[in-house]
């Protein structure tokens, strides 16, 4: 085995530069070398069809395989499964920004992988092995919020393609009651933006305080509304479908301000029973 120093936390590389200290493949999600016994995982939230996240200071990380049902056995799936008694080191990178890499740290399996459904590349739903690591050494690093803010604008635009029972599929999948934080320039939230889709989709417009229309259209012609969270994620509140709400910017002011236990009543139902807006008799 060649023996090799891995990049610091947060360090920048492009592809050319990971490949060379880790003496891996240029390709891959999952990139195995025998040189250096390292698996390098790539999570590349630009353009991955995967659903890779953090909960809590847990990385949930979606196995190989784009098309159909995946399998432990296979491929890079097991050497991952494996990594805790074969030896190799395991070392996560992120990716924010197209074509640059950032190096997160050497990572270990928390616990055993679990199965869950996820649309493949041609958006069939198929199952797939989910690997929760967790950093050997530290926190991850801090991630630029302007880049964290890019990549969401990026993942807005790739959602508003698709179904309402995608989208309230994947919310459902990613409700979280520990939400996890990222360090950036600013204290983030990493909060699901299924969850912030789906809710603007159930309000259908409709801010759900006062039950106004939005007061504009933005230029895709979809009314602007803002998601809120009834119970604030900073007072320990729940990133999950029924603590999410669409609101116009005059009541997600008002709830910043005021946040009346009767508005907060009135949220919570609406957020429950979705379009029927209040509880049935």
């Amino acid at each position: 085995m060649e023996i090799f120093t891995p990049p610091s936390p947060g360090t920048f590389l492009n592809n050319t530069e990971l490949t060379a200290i880790f003496r891996c493949s240029t390709q891959g999600g999952m990139r195995r070398s025998h040189l250096t016994e390292t698996l390098v995982i790539v999570s590349n939230h630009t353009k991955s069809v995967y659903d890779d996240r953090w909960i809590g200071e847990i990385f949930h990380y979606t196995g190989m395989g784009q098309t159909g049902h995946q399998s432990l056995k296979f491929s890079q799936n097991r050497t991952l499964n494996l990594s805790a008694s074969n030896g190799v080191a395991v070392h996560l990178f992120e990716v924010f920004v197209p074509q640059q890499y950032t190096y997160i740290g050497e990572v270990q399996l928390e616990s055993p992988p679990y199965q869950e459904s996820q649309l493949d590349a041609k958006k069939i739903m198929r199952t797939v092995w989910v690997f929760p690591l967790q950093l050997k050494t530290a926190l991850p690093p801090a991630i630029s919020a302007a880049s964290l803010q890019q990549l969401i604008a990026l993942k807005q635009r790739k959602i508003s393609r698709m179904s309402d029972a995608e989208v309230e599929h994947a919310a459902r999948r990613t409700e979280q009651r520990q939400v996890s934080q990222r360090a950036s320039t600013t204290t983030y939230f990493q909060r699901s933006i299924w969850i912030a889709e789906h809710a603007k989709r159930r309000a259908k417009g409709k801010c759900e305080l006062c039950v106004k229309n939005a007061p504009f259209l933005r230029k895709n012609g979809e009314p602007y509304l803002e998601t809120h969270h009834i119970q604030w994620l900073a007072n320990g509140g729940f990133d999950t479908i029924e603590n999410t709400v669409a609101l116009c910017p005059n009541c997600h002011r008002r709830m910043h301000t005021l946040n009346s236990n009767t508005d907060i009543k009135i949220l919570q139902n609406r957020a429950k029973f979705g379009n029927n807006r209040t509880k049935p008799k």
